[in-house]
């Protein structure tokens, strides 16, 4: 039987006091349930701790959290994310290049630690042996177990092996559902490795090293465009040559990447590392929604942040 609230006795009114005992009403043979101000008491507790839950959801989010585009994912360092206008796209390539200790390697495993924190899986092939797991615990304040069983390390050797590693991300894409980021760090070193004993053999043994390299920046750009999983990549570089002119004329020679073309083609976001005396500089060479700027940068144990004046 429905309980009700009964009226006041000493009032002529059909109003309820939301403060009396509920009793069963008969009326006419019927029950007669009237639960009006039971229910508004109800909604104005709902509605209260749904506001308090909010607030204290709201309170916990950072700033970049509450403010990063859903097609972005952060960088894992606060000046890297306000420079970029939120972090890495998710459906494209992102190219780093540079010299030898210009923080490439930095910029690619500061964003796999973020990722992993948030428990999504990273696919990291690593042909150059960068990847630190002293450098992860910096990273990560003493806790790079939890980042580290979350990062599935693929190192190859040789070129070969390097398809290889290829064939076990597509097949690690095409299983898992938590992909959050891949990432190779390098993807041109062990391909410049191969191209120096192709040339060699011949040209055709040349073009065989090249379809294959274009090959994995195809697999890449694919996974990228039909996955929405955010890829990260870094190049070697190497300098131009300046005619005697322009030498004498202090001028400097500009920086290519290896693979020319083709790693600027599925690139859609290219960023240039320099250092120059210890002086950190990013550029970011092309874009599609974003000029050409730089970020002067220092590499802490706790990531990256932008560099003051000094």
């Amino acid at each position: 039987m429905a309980l009700v609230t009964r009226p006041h006795e000493d009032s002529n009114s059909d109003c309820l006091d939301r403060n009396e005992v509920f009793y069963p009403l008969n009326y006419g043979g019927r029950t007669l349930i009237r639960l009006n101000n039971f229910i508004m008491l109800f909604l104005e507790y709902k509605n209260a701790f749904n506001l308090i839950l909010t607030q204290d959801i709201m309170e916990n989010l950072t700033e970049e959290e509450m403010q990063n585009p859903i097609n972005k994912i952060m960088t894992g360092s606060y000046d890297i994310n306000k420079w970029l206008n939120g972090g890495y796209e998710k459906d494209i390539i992102t190219l780093f290049y540079g010299p030898a200790a210009s923080g490439k390697s930095n910029f690619i495993t500061l964003a796999a630690c973020h990722q992993a924190k948030k428990d999504k899986k990273i696919i990291f092939i690593d042909t150059e042996g960068s990847f630190s797991i002293d450098r992860v615990n910096q990273i990560c304040a003493g806790i790079p177990e939890f980042v580290l069983k979350n990062i599935i390390l693929l190192k190859p050797i040789t070129f070969q092996e390097q398809k290889q590693a290829f064939f076990k991300l597509l097949k690690e894409i095409k299983e898992s559902k938590n992909i959050g980021l891949v990432i190779v760090d390098s993807i041109t070193m062990l391909y410049r490795l191969e191209l120096a004993e192709a040339r060699k053999i011949g040209l055709e043994e040349v073009r065989k090293v090249n379809n294959d390299l274009a090959n994995q920046m195809r697999a890449l750009y694919e996974i990228a465009r039909k996955k929405e999983i955010p890829i990260l990549i870094t190049s070697q570089a190497y300098s131009g040559f300046l005619s005697e002119e322009d030498w004498l004329a202090g001028k400097e020679a500009g920086v290519n990447i290896v693979g020319g073309d083709l790693m600027k083609y599925y690139s859609k976001c290219i960023i240039e590392l320099q250092n120059k005396h210890g002086k950190r500089k990013a550029i970011i060479r092309k874009h599609r929604s974003m000029p050409e700027k730089e970020l002067n940068f220092e590499i802490i144990n706790e990531g990256i942040r932008k560099r003051g004046w000094l």
